[in-house]
């Protein structure tokens, strides 16, 4: 290696963030910023790590995509027999952070989970491409394989089977909303001194705050 994992840093110059800059909704803030990610070309702004807690209260994180923003929060779409989807649903709250570093911007967002109606991921579902519609079926998500064989032959009976006609949605796969209750915009500044704003839902209205670095 070139450099230490301790030599590695970046000065972080491109803005700042005051309690002046940001909307007393963090919804309409969190949309200015996914605008501004889109605007500025970062590549898949939607990816998102998605933090989880098992039964035994360990940890879980992994990167997903948002597909669905509003008011009632943020919504996603997996296999509910995955290991996130019974970890949602065991112990339902997550956290998501979205990072920009094109923009040294970052989101932090916590809430309670629940799942979405089914109508809203019938509507999902029938906008995806037929080959994702059909890989919800292929795959057992987080379930232990012998080799990549066994999905291919599953994708080609699959295939044979909804030939000629739509592709249902499997009654295991599909949406969770997670509803905020903290939202944290994160600023990169130089020396590390950061700006981070932070909002908290109390009762029926948001608190904002500004946090230390």
């Amino acid at each position: 290696m070139s450099a230490t994992l301790s030599d590695l840093r970046k000065e972080y110059t491109l803005a700042g963030l005051d309690l002046t800059d940001v909307l007393p909704d963090p919804m309409a803030q969190f949309r200015r910023w996914f605008d501004a990610a889109l605007g500025a070309g970062v590549p898949e702004p939607n990816a998102m790590h998605l933090s989880t807690v098992n039964a035994d209260g360990r940890p879980d994180g992994r990167i997903v995509l948002i597909k669905d923003v509003s008011d009632a929060g943020f919504v996603f779409y997996t296999n509910y027999e995955s290991r996130k989807g019974q970890e949602l649903l065991g112990q339902p709250f997550a956290a998501l952070t979205f990072f920009w570093p094109e923009l040294e911007r970052q989101i932090r967002i916590e809430g309670r989970v629940e799942k979405v109606s089914d109508a809203e991921s019938d509507a999902y579902y029938v906008s995806r491409p037929r080959g994702s519609q059909i890989g919800a079926w292929v795959s057992q998500q987080s379930r232990i394989i012998t080799n990549r064989a066994v999905l291919e032959t599953r994708q080609r009976d699959l295939e044979a089977q909804f030939a000629d006609q739509s592709v249902p949605r499997p009654p295991y796969w599909g949406g969770f909303r997670l509803v905020p209750d903290a939202l944290e915009f994160w600023q990169g500044r130089p020396s590390r001194l950061h700006d981070r704003i932070h909002y908290r839902r109390e009762e029926n209205s948001w608190v904002l705050e500004r946090l230390s670095p």
